[in-house]
């Protein structure tokens, strides 16, 4: 009887283990490991930067009310929240992957017209990382547009899909 129970569970602990091993960062939809690199030595940036694709930045995020946005965001932001906007110029092939390390409401901005994502995966248990998100847009200049964050500090990550 002891060595059925002790058998039991020690298969417990394997499938718990196993159960465990499915959550966290492997759980994306898609690997996050470039933004994992990237996180933490991104640089500060403050609304209305420039940014690269293929960089990280580590924003300082304006109470959302004060925060100039091209086309009001798609989500409206609850009062209290911060947010933040930024340029950049999407690759010729037109889609990015934009990251965040913590929750927050993403719109890119194109032509004057918000942009639908194409796809997007969330995750709870990865450490610094919450959401990643793909645009499928043109190539040229783009508004990155960030709200309803609960922190006023907040890292973004700008990539190409890999």
């Amino acid at each position: 009887m002891r060595k059925v129970i002790l058998t039991l569970s020690a298969l417990l602990a394997c499938t718990g283990f196993a159960m465990a091993a499915g959550n966290g960062c492997d759980a994306f939809k898609w690997p996050v490991a470039r933004e994992q690199a990237l996180f933490p030595a991104a640089p500060a940036a403050q609304s209305g930067a420039a940014l690269t694709v293929g960089q990280a930045v580590d924003f300082s995020l304006a109470a959302v009310d004060t925060v100039s946005f091209e086309v009001p965001p798609e989500r409206a932001p609850k009062a209290g929240t911060f947010g933040a906007t930024a340029s950049v110029t999407v690759p010729p092939d037109g889609e990015l992957q934009l990251s965040l390390s913590d929750e927050a409401w993403i719109d890119v901005v194109q032509d004057g017209r918000a942009v639908k994502s194409a796809a997007f995966s969330g995750v709870k248990t990865c450490p610094g990382i919450r959401k990643s998100v793909r645009f499928k847009l043109a190539g040229g200049a783009a508004i990155i547009q960030l709200s309803g964050a609960k922190k006023a500090d907040l890292k973004l990550a700008v990539l190409t899909p890999e």
